[in-house]
C-alpha cells in the first residue's frame, strides 16, 4: 500500500542545525582522497562522545518501544521527541531530502526505511532503527536489529551472525589496520552462516559531517581506504542477508530492499580509534535493552 506521510515535524530554532537543514544539500564534502582521513582533537573527540551518548539513549528509548501495532511513525515521533529533549537535531531529517527523523528498516528492507503512518509492526518481525543525533555541531551514529514479538529461529540466527560479525569486525580495530580489512572479517562470518553482505551501502567517517572517509566496506576488498590512528571516528554498520547480496530501490529513492525479499539484519556504532585500540562511542548502558541471547 502506498506510504502516508505525517507532516514534517519541527525543530525549536535555538537547536543547532546541520548545514543541509533548510534546503537538504549536504555543503560539507569528503577529501577526494580516500586515504585522507581526519584526526580529531581531544576536544572534539568529547563533542562527538556526547553525540554518541545521545543518540545511544534515544535508540534505547525507540527500541523498548517497538512492539505489535506500533506504527512506524509513532518511532519517529519518540526519536524526534527525544532527540530534541536532548537539544540535539535529528540527523536523518531532510539530509539530501530524507523526510524523517529516523530510518525503520523491517524484515527484507536493507536500510533507510521511511517511517509512515500505515507500516505497523508485527509479531515475528525483525526491525533494524537507526539513529542519528546532531548536537553541539557533531553527529553521532548507531543502529540495532530487534526482534518484535517472538521470531523464528531462521530470524534470530541472522540477528545473532550479523552482531557477531559485527562484533568481530570491531575488535580488529587499533592503529595500524588497514581499513579494508574490516570487509573481510564481516565477510568471512557471514559466508559460513550461508548468508551475504551487502555491497552497495558502507560505513562512514562521522563527526562534524554526517558522511566523509573512511569508506567502511563490509565485504572482503583490498581497496586502500587509509589506515587507522588515533583520532578518526567513523562507523562500522554491516548489512547481513539471508538470500543475495543484490538490493533493489523502491520509487521513493530511499528505501532499499532485498531482490529476492529475504530478511536483512544489521548493527551499527560510532567508534574512535585510541591510542592503542578501539573504543565505541555509542556502546550500550547498564539500562540498555539487552539483547534476547543475554536474557536466553
Amino acid at each position: 500500500q502506498p506510504s502516508v506521510l505525517s507532516p514534517r515535524r519541527v525543530v525549536p530554532p535555538e537547536i543547532a542545525r546541520p548545514d543541509y537543514a533548510d534546503d537538504g544539500n549536504p555543503k560539507a564534502r569528503a577529501p577526494a582522497m580516500p586515504w585522507n582521513i581526519y584526526c580529531n582533537t581531544p576536544e572534539e573527540i568529547e563533542c562527538i562522545r556526547k553525540a554518541a551518548r545521545a543518540a545511544r539513549e534515544v535508540l534505547d528509548l525507540a527500541g523498548q518501544a517497538l512492539k505489535p501495532g506500533v506504527t512506524t511513525d509513532a518511532i519517529d515521533e519518540l526519536v524526534h521527541t527525544e532527540t530534541v529533549k536532548r537539544g540535539g537535531y535529528p540527523s536523518p531529517l531532510n539530509y539530501c531530502g530524507f523526510p524523517k527523523s529516523v530510518c525503520t528498516s523491517i524484515n527484507e528492507v536493507v536500510c533507510h526505511g521511511i517511517p509512515c503512518t500505515k507500516t505497523t509492526f508485527k509479531n515475528g518481525d525483525i526491525v533494524n532503527i537507526d539513529v542519528t543525533v546532531f548536537l553541539d555541531g557533531y553527529h553521532g551514529d548507531c543502529s540495532e536489529t530487534y526482534c518484535v514479538g517472538e521470531v523464528d529461529e531462521a530470524g534470530k540466527k541472522l540477528v545473532k551472525v550479523t552482531y557477531d560479525a559485527w562484533q568481530a569486525a570491531i575488535k580488529i580495530c587499533k592503529p595500524g589496520v588497514q581499513y579494508c580489512e574490516i570487509g573481510g572479517v564481516i565477510d568471512e562470518i557471514a559466508q559460513a552462516n550461508g548468508y551475504t553482505s551487502t555491497r552497495n551501502f558502507c560505513g562512514h567517517g562521522v563527526g562534524k559531517v554526517f558522511h566523509t572517509n573512511p569508506t567502511i566496506l563490509h565485504y572482503k576488498n583490498k581497496q586502500n581506504n587509509g589506515e587507522m590512528a588515533p583520532g578518526h571516528i567513523f562507523t562500522i554498520e554491516p548489512m547481513i542477508n539471508e538470500g543475495v547480496a543484490q538490493n533493489v530501490m523502491w520509487k521513493d529513492n530511499w528505501t532499499a530492499v532485498t531482490r529476492d525479499m529475504k530478511r536483512s539484519a544489521q548493527f551499527e556504532h560510532t567508534l574512535l580509534i585510541t591510542s592503542d585500540g578501539v573504543e565505541a562511542l555509542t556502546a550500550k548502558t547498564e539500562t540498555s535493552p539487552k539483547y534476547f541471547w543475554e536474557e536466553e
